[in-house]
């Protein structure tokens, strides 16, 4: 816990959604990631996401923007979390829409709020330097601009966005804000090795700090649809008689978009896109040999064992296990291996195929075979 006053007119938004395909047979529609623990430290993705952010914001200026169906976990795992900061959404319409509608609900609420969108995914244990570099990228907000928070990397990963970073900025407060030249998809692994070379490009976390009303703005610029839309659920939304026919009416039209493409490109190639480099270590658990690394203190070469009641055996053998049910699993001469059993579903790969998991759930949703998603 770090004990500092929070940062003031500073709201932060957990947007929690996502199945985390990656993660299956473990994380489904009715129990993504963000509810497990998978870190080991008996905390579930989102809860440490709050305790996290609670110094930095304060319990009642955070604010959760999840499904339907996840309220009553949601609820459960944070009974700190009040009842008009839970925004639920009817069905998933992409990050634009979860943020650009806290957004807009918060800045009726408080109209020089500077809000920051988190996701209850990550795993980050330097709770100082997170706090440190937030912010920074709060000053920056405050200047004017969207800033987002890259994570300066310490290997060649292919698993992750980049963001090119540009010119220092100069702003009172965020000695380290850097102007952004571009985002960049996941590249593959020569060219990761040149980007670290280059020393200009940081991980792209998927985090953004802004004024409220400078980032309705820059979707209002790309989207004007999706913000009016926005806005006059937002006008609803704190009236309890008005708020579930307007997102009856309203919710299910919104445009399906990612913020990167509604804001953060738009506002990098405009210069009103600054980055504030991280040191902090981060990860976003992205699969399952995110998972072995966690476990075993970043290297290769350990097995890791996730489950309350897990019963494994295992005889010179590498990787992770995640066990739910009462088999026992028995590992002999494997490395690198995965195995996620659960009483309806069994994954067998390897760390190197990791990420091809979400293939198999692609196939399932083709076959028709949801039972198992």
């Amino acid at each position: 816990m770090v004990n500092q006053d929070p940062i003031s007119r500073f709201y932060s938004i957990i947007p929690a959604g996502g199945i985390g395909s990656r993660l299956w047979p473990l994380s489904r529609a009715d129990a993504p990631k963000f509810l497990h623990d998978l870190t080991g430290s008996g905390s579930t993705l989102l809860r440490s996401t709050w305790d996290r952010l609670a110094p930095i914001s304060g319990e009642q200026r955070i604010m959760v923007v999840t499904g339907r169906s996840h309220r009553a976990a949601v609820e459960k795992q944070l009974p700190e979390l009040e009842d008009r900061n839970i925004v639920l959404e009817v069905e998933p319409k992409d990050s634009t829409a979860a943020i650009g509608l806290a957004a807009a609900i918060l800045v009726r609420r408080q109209p020089d709020v500077i809000i920051g969108s988190f996701a209850a995914d990550h795993v980050i244990n330097d709770g100082r330097g997170f706090r440190r570099t937030v912010a920074e990228a709060v000053a920056a907000a405050d200047a004017g601009y969207i800033a987002t928070i890259g994570i300066t990397p310490t290997e060649p990963a292919i698993g992750f966005g980049y963001i090119h970073t540009g010119d220092a900025l100069t702003v009172d407060g965020a000695a380290h804000a850097r102007a952004v030249r571009s985002f960049v998809e996941k590249p593959d692994y020569d060219t990761a090795v040149g980007y670290l070379e280059t020393g200009d490009y940081v991980w792209n976390a998927g985090m953004f700090i802004s004024r409220a009303d400078v980032l309705l703005e820059e979707i209002g610029r790309n989207r004007p649809a999706l913000l009016a839309g926005l806005q006059e659920l937002a006008d609803a939304w704190d009236d309890p008689v008005l708020r579930g026919p307007a997102v009856d009416r309203i919710w299910p039209g919104l445009e399906k978009i990612a913020i990167d493409y509604t804001v953060a490109e738009p506002a990098a190639a405009a210069g009103r896109l600054a980055v504030i480099p991280g040191d902090f270590d981060w990860d976003d658990v992205g699969d399952f040999a995110a998972i072995a690394k966690l476990h075993n203190g970043g290297r290769a070469g350990g097995l890791a064992v996730l489950g309350e009641h897990a019963r494994v055996l295992a005889d010179a053998s590498s990787g992770v296990v995640v066990s739910g049910s009462d088999r026992v699993i028995s590992l002999i001469g494997v490395q690198d291996i995965i195995v996620v059993d659960t009483p309806d579903a069994l994954l067998v790969t390897t760390s190197q195929n990791a990420q091809r998991v979400k293939g198999v759930v692609d196939a399932l949703k083709l076959s028709g075979r949801n039972d198992v998603l």
